[in-house]
């Protein structure tokens, strides 16, 4: 993850997109990225999908389906890839379902390029320090600690443990009298 510290965005010549969300969220985004940066611009995206977003134009970029890459070598062998084309620019779709989750940020990352996190609404924002209050906001919302629902999960939270020793201090009594009797 390069320029975390710098405001300034890269031009748009290398951009790998990571479809770890809706399709639909990429298909309606890459119509304006070809439109504003086509001609001198490869995108590349990686995804777990089989066949092509609507609206990618293979002359300018290819697909990587983390499919063909199994296991720990076939991973590395990816990241290796990846890091070889120096994208200026990472996408990472945030759409609030488990869809390659480990994939995209381990490629966030990874990667040397500047991040963006586009969301379920088709709302992006940069990955750096000066919007780190978005950041931060994105992530408590994530983890529901956002809202009139903060409270019930912080509550959830606290009485996991005495939930958790309750549990198996039941189990140990039901299977220890079970013991006792034979």
């Amino acid at each position: 993850m390069r320029y975390f510290f710098r405001r300034r965005i890269p031009p748009f010549r290398r951009v790998v997109m990571v479809e770890s969300g809706s399709r639909h969220l990429l298909e309606a985004l890459l119509p304006g990225i070809y439109q504003s940066h086509a001609p001198h611009m490869r995108l590349d995206v990686v995804t777990c999908f089989a066949g092509a977003p609507r609206n990618f134009r293979p002359e300018y970029g290819q697909i990587h389906r983390i499919t063909e890459y199994p296991g720990a070598s076939g991973r590395g062998e990816l990241y290796r890839l990846l890091e070889l084309n120096r994208y200026d620019i990472c996408g990472v779709i945030c759409s609030g379902e488990p869809i390659m989750t480990r994939w995209k940020w381990m490629l966030a990352l990874r990667l040397p390029a500047k991040v963006f996190i586009l969301n379920e609404n088709g709302d992006y924002f940069w990955l750096d320090r000066s919007n780190l209050a978005i950041v931060r906001h994105f992530i408590l919302y994530r983890a529901g600690l956002t809202g009139a629902g903060a409270v019930n999960t912080l509550l959830r939270m606290a009485l996991f443990p005495f939930t958790l020793a309750y549990l198996l201090l039941y189990a140990a009594t039901a299977h220890l009298s079970r013991r006792v009797r034979t």
